[in-house]
């Protein structure tokens, strides 16, 4: 009996020690304050939302509120472009294309059109030159009269009007992301969606996001996924293209989606949740440091979801619903990464 009793004790005691041990790796962290942020706007948030912030290999924080956990499928609209500009890299880190290939290149009749100068770098930075509806929901709207890439594409090459040279000025749309989906649809001999299974989502363990539709897949904002998926794709961007050991992206690539392309002068267009941000290739700048250089990059979608990667605090962050991300929000997000922040101090100078 002595000695069975003497085995349950070491039992405890190494639970407990364990117990003792994972407390106070997350005692070094206190979200009492994001807490109470998150259930303050809960019905900003239209109920539902699930938050997730990552650093050192762990998630160290998590909360969902409403019907939503972190499994949740929800459509991610924008954040699907930060998804595209990963899938046009992983061909450019094969040498199967290079961001200054010209389209007319894969697609001639850009060509034909006056549009043979744009490049793969100007269709995702946003500057095609290519005349864009300024309405979001409009864009929207014309995309679902299509019912293939091709023909969307074949649209923008044929009908719409050039405004600028490429490179030169900034207008957010689904044009050049979309052309660039058509690009590797070409190159890849595949379908945009399974292309992205097998080089992006799968590799991450991805496996309920898609950009299936029935009408013309959109590489702009057509994916669905979950606050879990998406975030392992943070978690690789945040490890400069590494995810579980495996290579999915280059560092080179990553670093090159980062580099700002554009200056408040040749912003022209973009949605006011964006006002102050850069942009760089499939995503915005959303702060820098004193020499300009990248050290937070964000995508946040249409319908609410904020995605983002602190690289001066090593940490990557999701805000994952679906309620419409209206210009009044701004301020909220904002507080919520300020939140963040109190708890990790930076690395950058």
């Amino acid at each position: 009996m002595t000695v069975k009793i003497h085995i349950l004790c070491v039992k405890v005691s190494t639970v407990l020690i364990f117990l003792l041990f994972f407390q106070g790796i997350n005692a070094q962290f206190n979200f009492v304050g994001l807490d109470q942020k998150l259930d303050a706007s809960k019905r900003e948030f239209g109920g539902a939302v699930v938050t997730m912030v990552y650093k050192d290999g762990k998630l160290i924080y998590q909360k969902a509120i409403g019907e939503f956990t972190a499994k949740t499928q929800a459509p991610i609209a924008s954040c699907s472009k930060w998804l595209t500009a990963a899938l046009v890299m992983s061909f450019v880190d094969q040498g199967k294309l290079s961001l200054d290939d010209k389209v007319s290149k894969y697609i001639p009749l850009f060509a034909k059109y006056s549009k043979g100068y744009i490049t793969i770098r100007d269709c995702l930075s946003h500057m095609t030159g290519i005349q864009a509806d300024p309405n979001i929901l409009k864009q929207i709207m014309e995309h679902r009269s299509f019912t293939s890439l091709e023909d969307e594409v074949i649209d923008f090459a044929s009908k719409k009007e050039i405004q600028t040279n490429p490179g030169l000025e900034f207008r957010y749309s689904n044009i050049g992301l979309n052309i660039a989906g058509r690009i590797v649809e070409i190159v890849g001999k595949r379908g945009f969606d399974q292309l992205m299974q097998e080089r992006i989502t799968r590799p991450l363990l991805m496996r309920n996001t898609n950009f299936s539709s029935i009408d013309a897949v959109n590489p702009s904002g057509g994916a669905i996924s979950t606050a879990n998926d998406y975030m392992n794709f943070l978690v690789m961007i945040l490890n400069k293209g590494m995810f579980n050991g495996k290579r999915i992206l280059s560092e080179k690539s990553i670093t090159e989606m980062q580099i700002i392309r554009t200056n408040s002068s040749i912003i022209k267009l973009a949605p006011k949740i964006a006002e102050g941000f850069n942009y760089g290739l499939g995503e915005w700048i959303q702060e820098t440091d004193e020499n300009g250089k990248a050290t937070v990059v964000s995508c946040p979608g249409l319908f609410g979801t904020w995605p983002l990667v602190d690289n001066c605090r090593g940490y990557a962050c999701i805000v994952f619903t679906n309620s419409l991300l209206r210009e009044t929000k701004r301020g909220l997000y904002m507080d919520i990464k300020s939140l963040i922040d109190e708890q990790i101090p930076s690395a950058c100078k």
